[in-house]
């Protein structure tokens, strides 16, 4: 069963698609305040379908989540206690918001940093960067930066591979695709 290729295939298409970076921009700015599905799944295709604007999508990229994490921190600023049942009834998204929170006060705006570049759920730190008061332009520093150099470096692998990159990944996507439905299987029940 061909299952991910065909997805492959259809995630090609519509990276080329005229309004796909009106979309990425979309994807990025929810992302990183309450969508739970990271640009990178759209990033990396549309690199991959026009290798030559790939710096561009990066820095849409980059400019619409670190917009999207500032919407986050006002969340946080003004509107926690909508969003606080929320994170209550997700144990992953409680835990990453305890974490957050402890290590706001151990590291400050590192924290930010680590959470733009890293796949911890960075709408929480964002949620919770306002909550505990930091200083806007501190914040909106780090997350341009670790966003940057988060989408930036999948722009330019996806880049610098170019064709080889594509067939070697359409090559083995099945397996990819696989071991991935596996590993959100067993984060599932490890987590309940």
């Amino acid at each position: 069963m061909r299952m991910f290729s065909k997805m492959y295939d259809k995630v090609l298409v519509w990276a080329k698609h005229r309004r796909a970076s009106y979309y990425l921009a979309g994807l990025s700015f929810t992302e990183s305040s309450f969508f739970p599905v990271p640009p990178d799944v759209m990033l990396a295709p549309m690199c991959l379908a026009n290798p030559s604007r790939a710096l561009h999508f990066a820095m849409i990229t980059t400019i619409f989540s670190v917009l999207g994490g500032a919407f986050g921190y006002f969340i946080g600023v003004f509107g926690f206690d909508l969003v606080e049942p929320i994170i209550q009834a997700n144990p992953s998204y409680q835990s990453a918001y305890e974490t957050a929170v402890r290590w706001f006060g151990e590291w400050g705006v590192w924290v930010v940093f680590i959470a733009g570049v890293s796949p911890i759920p960075y709408k929480v730190f964002t949620i919770a960067a306002g909550v505990a008061g930091m200083a806007l332009v501190p914040f909106l520093l780090a997350s341009l930066i670790g966003r940057g150099l988060r989408f930036f470096a999948v722009a330019l692998v996806i880049r610098w591979g170019g064709e080889r990159m594509e067939t070697t990944l359409r090559h083995y996507i099945e397996y990819i695709g696989w071991l991935l439905v596996a590993a959100i299987v067993v984060i599932y029940v490890v987590s309940r």
